[in-house]
């Protein structure tokens, strides 16, 4: 709800890269070594190292475990900064991302020589004629790492996380190549879910009416959050739910419909079956 002259749209007025208010002219947000800019709001719960991280990727871990999607393999989670990301991205070049990058599920798919046909025995007992092909093989897919960007909030860090880890579980469970809007809208539901479990209490919640009580229990340790933590949590789950673009946007919303009307399990169930959102 900030207010401001439109002009400053357009005259090079930074924002700060998470909740994405305007730097006043008396007041000066902090200058990350990649150019971006922090509040000093939001600077107060941004996490900065790896190491800072583990606790909200923990708790993502047990957000998971409590909707009964355990991830079973431990992945690594390692804090980069944007040049770091957008290189991995490029070496990955897979997946849809949005234009600034600030997290990925590395993946190193096994492709295997396969040998196409039976070899000959020649000479001295050796095998010759040894013909092969490259095989993929989808279904055994290693996730490598999960890459986010630094110095971002704990709410943000996490919805990042949980969306990530989406990424990861719908590979290492043997789901098959989905279309971008199947894949990136249920990585979406599953950040929103999250961030609802933060932020909003009340049995009328979708995380909590599709969680079992386990995934919400984490959620009450970590104690009240500050007015401007619930602004700025309701702020990101407004960005998901009003995102325009036709993958991440209209991707969210027919699988936060699919999850309102069949459940989470039953959603997944038909997107490992079909490849699509329940209708």
């Amino acid at each position: 709800m900030q207010k401001y002259c439109p002009s400053h749209d357009n005259d090079g007025t930074p924002r700060c890269c998470s909740c994405e208010r305007m730097e006043p002219k008396d007041i000066k947000y902090i200058t990350l070594d990649d150019g971006r800019k922090l509040c000093l709001e939001c600077l107060y719960t941004s996490i900065m190292d790896t190491d800072e991280c583990q606790p909200v990727y923990i708790d993502i871990q047990e957000f998971y475990e409590g909707l009964n999607m355990k991830v079973e393999q431990q992945i690594p989670l390692l804090l980069v900064e944007r040049q770091g990301l957008n290189e991995a991205r490029e070496v990955e070049k897979m997946g849809h991302h949005l234009p600034e990058t600030r997290g990925l599920c590395l993946s190193e798919e096994q492709i295997v020589r396969m040998i196409s046909r039976r070899p000959i025995l020649g000479p001295g007992n050796k095998m010759i004629d040894i013909s092969t092909a490259p095989h993929k093989l989808v279904r055994r897919c290693e996730v490598t790492a999960i890459l986010v960007l630094y110095a971002l909030p704990r709410l943000l860090t996490g919805y990042i996380l949980a969306h990530e880890m989406m990424h990861a579980y719908l590979r290492l469970k043997g789901y098959r190549i989905l279309s971008p809007e199947v894949e990136e809208g249920i990585c979406q539901v599953l950040a929103h879910l999250w961030l609802e479990s933060e932020i909003v209490s009340g049995s009328s919640s979708t995380a909590e009416a599709t969680a079992t009580p386990s995934s919400t229990s984490s959620s009450a340790k970590k104690g009240e959050k500050t007015d401007f933590e619930k602004k700025l949590g309701e702020f990101f789950k407004h960005q998901i739910e009003t995102d325009p673009s036709a993958i991440y946007g209209d991707g969210f919303r027919a699988g936060i419909r699919a999850v309102e009307r069949y459940g989470l399990r039953g959603t997944l169930d038909h997107i490992k079956r079909s490849g699509s959102f329940p209708s």
